[in-house]
């Protein structure tokens, strides 16, 4: 993939939002690109999660207690707040055609947001809007 087209697909995460393109030049330095097939499960409910993944091309499913939540494209990401906090995954997402992912890994990225405070601070400041967009919706 070409380092301007994966720079853009991390641009459009809300998560890296309000950063800028030295901390997103960063973040795409510690990101993998992986090719995968389709049936390959990226992770199970219930198991522990420490990496955010971004479909870059191909599709997955996204299935909690064995019933289909939703279908995803490329753009999609998945597993954003394992990044931020390791944590108990809660669903199960299954490749449905050949991918390619981006793999940012949780150590890599807190290691990155301890060298860059600016990363920090726009990711807390993302969360801070998604948090003020649900309290908002939550209200009605």
């Amino acid at each position: 993939m070409a380092r301007d087209s994966k720079l853009d697909l991390l641009r459009s995460i809300p998560l890296f939002s309000e950063l800028g393109g030295r901390e997103l030049d960063r973040i795409e330095q510690l990101s993998d690109e992986v090719d995968l097939p389709a049936g390959r499960i990226l992770m199970r409910q219930g198991d522990l999660g420490s990496e955010m993944y971004v479909l870059a091309e191909g599709a997955a499913k996204v299935e909690r207690d064995g019933h289909l939540l939703s279908t995803m494209a490329p753009g999609a990401f998945i597993g954003d707040i394992s990044l931020l906090s390791e944590g108990v995954r809660t669903a199960t997402v299954t490749l449905t055609a050949p991918s390619r992912l981006l793999v940012v890994g949780h150590r890599e990225f807190h290691e990155l947001m301890d060298e860059m405070p600016s990363v920090r601070a726009g990711v807390l400041s993302s969360v801070a809007q998604k948090l003020r967009r649900l309290e908002a919706d939550r209200a009605h």
